[in-house]
């Protein structure tokens, strides 16, 4: 009977032992996740803060530039529509019967 007190007392002994290390490493899991986060957030707010000074900037500079003239926008080299900007051709109708007014 004394050995089956042993042995149930080594397996106590492996459990807590295993639950100790699963939790310490729960533990250590749970830290590198905040340090992760905390490394986001600070990414982030740096980054943040390089656009809002980037923005301020490009701001101060444009009050700075004098305002382009306004006028007629100059014509595509070559007197050809840019791309894009090409007539657009009517829809082709097979029926004469479906044209308006027809």
């Amino acid at each position: 009977m004394a050995e089956k007190s042993e042995e149930a007392r080594a397996r106590a002994e492996t459990k807590f032992k295993q639950q100790g290390q699963r939790s310490r490493e729960a533990e250590e899991a749970r830290a590198d996740s905040a340090a992760k986060a905390r490394a986001v957030d600070e990414k982030t707010a740096r980054l943040k803060a390089q656009r809002l000074a980037r923005d301020a900037a490009d701001a101060a500079a444009q009050e700075q530039q004098p305002a382009e003239p306004k006028g007629r926008p100059a014509k595509p080299s070559g007197g050809h529509a840019a791309k894009g900007q090409r007539k657009r051709q009517p829809p082709l109708i097979g029926n004469p019967d479906e044209v308006k007014g027809g």
